[in-house]
C-alpha cells in the first residue's frame, strides 16, 4: 500500500475498498497539517495515540486518545500536534475519489501549493 513522508510526519494507506480508504497519520510534535478542504471525500478521524488539536471550519477542539472527529465534504479542517509526543490518527476517508490532488490547501506552514 502507499505511504508518504510529509514535513509534518507521515501517512500510510492501510486499506481501500469501494467508497472508502483507511490511513494511519503520524504527526510529529510541534507540527501540523495544512488547513484544507476536499471536494470529493469526507473524513472520520480516530485519535489512537497522543492528543490532536483539530480546527474544523474555524473552531478548535482538542481530541485525546480514544476520541474521534467527523469532517464533512468541503469542510475546512486541520490537525495539529502541539504536544511533545507523537500523534497517531486513523483516518477513514469516505467518497468516490481519494487522490492527493483532491487537497485544496487554504493555509500551509510549509509553502506547498494546493495540488501537492
Amino acid at each position: 500500500m502507499e505511504s508518504d513522508q510529509r514535513p509534518w510526519g507521515a501517512w500510510h494507506a492501510l486499506d481501500r475498498g469501494d467508497g472508502y480508504q483507511v490511513k494511519r497519520l503520524e504527526v510529529l510534535p510541534g507540527q501540523r497539517l495544512s488547513y484544507q478542504t476536499h471536494r470529493l471525500r469526507a473524513e472520520h478521524w480516530v485519535v489512537v495515540a497522543g492528543t490532536a488539536t483539530c480546527t474544523i471550519d474555524g473552531e478548535t477542539v482538542e481530541v485525546k486518545s480514544g476520541g474521534c472527529v467527523d469532517i464533512g465534504v468541503g469542510t475546512p479542517h486541520r490537525i495539529a500536534n502541539v504536544h511533545d509526543e507523537l500523534l497517531v490518527i486513523i483516518e477513514v476517508q469516505r467518497g468516490d475519489y481519494f487522490g492527493e490532488d483532491d487537497i485544496c490547501r487554504l493555509d500551509d506552514d510549509y509553502g506547498r501549493s494546493d495540488s501537492q
